[in-house]
C-alpha cells in the first residue's frame, strides 16, 4: 500500500479527497481534543468549516444535548460553550453530548474529508490505534496534516512529525508492504530528527510557542503523551464517533485510564 502525506490541506478540495482513505492529523489541538472528548463520553463530533455553519447547524439540533466547541486564533469563539482545550472536555461536561466543532485548521481538514471512504482522526495520543487501522484497511492512505492557516507557509511541524511517526512505524513492520511517496519520506525524516522528545519539539514550534504564550502549556503536555488515549475516532455518516471496538463499555468504563479532570 502507498502512504502519502499532505502538508497543506488548504490546497485540497473535497472532490480530490472523495473515496480516499484518510487520517487527519491536528496534534495542537483538534485531533487531541476530539480523542479526549470521545474518551470522556461525548456522543459525537460534528466538524464544520465555518462559524456560520456551526451556528446554523446548532439551531436545528436540541440545545440541551448539543454543545458548540472551537476556537479562532487559539481562543474560544464568542458564544460557544467550549474552546479547543482538551482540559475543557471533561466527562461531566461532554458525556452524552453532540459537539459541533469549529477550529481554525483541524475541523476544516475534517470537513473537506467528509466524503472519504475511510476517515480516522490521528494524533500522538492515539497513534498506535491509527496504525492498527491503516494495517487493517491495507489500502492506499493519505495522511493530511491540518497545518496552520494563519502562518506564512501553512506548514505545521508537529503534525508533520506525527505523520512521520506513523510512516516510520509502518515501514518498520515487516508484515506491511509499504510504498512511500517523497512527502512521506520527508515526514519520516522529520520524525527521526525531532521525534526523540515530543514535548520539547512541540514547545518550540510556532504554534506551540503561541499556545504557551496564551496560557495553554498544559494542552501541549497532554498532546505529547504518546498512546495516552488508545481509541480511534472515525467518520460515521457525517459525524465523528468512536470506532465500535473502542466504544465505551456498558458499565461506564473508558478504553483509557487517562482522564482529563477539571
Amino acid at each position: 500500500m502507498k502512504i502519502d502525506v499532505r502538508f497543506d490541506p488548504f490546497e485540497l478540495d473535497e472532490l480530490e479527497l472523495r473515496g480516499k482513505n484518510i487520517v487527519v492529523v491536528d496534534v495542537l489541538r483538534s485531533s487531541t481534543t476530539i480523542a479526549v472528548a470521545l474518551n470522556n463520553g461525548a456522543r459525537e463530533i460534528i466538524p464544520v468549516e465555518s462559524i456560520e455553519n456551526a451556528v446554523k447547524i446548532s439551531g436545528s439540533l436540541f440545545g440541551d444535548v448539543t454543545l458548540r466547541g472551537g476556537e479562532r486564533n487559539g481562543k474560544t469563539i464568542q458564544g460557544f460553550n467550549l474552546g479547543n482545550s482538551p482540559l475543557e472536555y471533561t466527562e461531566a461536561t461532554v458525556k452524552g453530548k453532540s459537539i459541533i466543532f469549529c477550529t481554525t485548521n483541524g475541523s476544516v481538514a475534517m470537513y473537506k474529508s467528509r466524503f472519504a471512504q475511510n476517515l480516522a482522526i490521528g494524533a500522538f495520543v492515539n497513534i498506535s490505534k491509527v496504525i492498527e487501522f491503516i494495517k487493517e484497511i491495507r489500502q492506499d492512505f493519505h495522511l493530511i496534516c491540518a497545518g496552520r492557516a494563519n502562518s506564512f507557509s501553512n506548514f505545521s511541524l508537529e503534525d508533520s512529525v506525527c505523520a512521520g511517526m506513523i510512516v516510520h512505524k509502518l515501514s518498520a513492520d515487516k508484515s506491511v508492504a509499504l510504498e512511500s511517496t517523497d512527502s512521506s519520506l520527508a515526514s519520516q525524516a522529520l520524525y527521526k530528527s525531532y521525534g526523540r522528545s515530543l514535548l520539547k519539539m512541540m514547545k518550540n514550534t510556532e504554534h506551540g510557542r503561541y499556545l504557551t504564550e496564551i496560557g495553554f502549556l498544559e494542552d501541549i503536555k497532554i498532546a505529547a503523551a504518546e498512546d495516552s488515549y488508545p481509541i480511534l475516532p472515525v467518520l460515521s455518516g457525517n459525524v465523528i464517533k468512536l470506532r465500535r471496538d473502542d466504544a465505551r463499555h456498558a458499565d461506564g468504563e473508558t478504553p483509557s485510564t487517562s482522564k482529563v479532570s477539571a
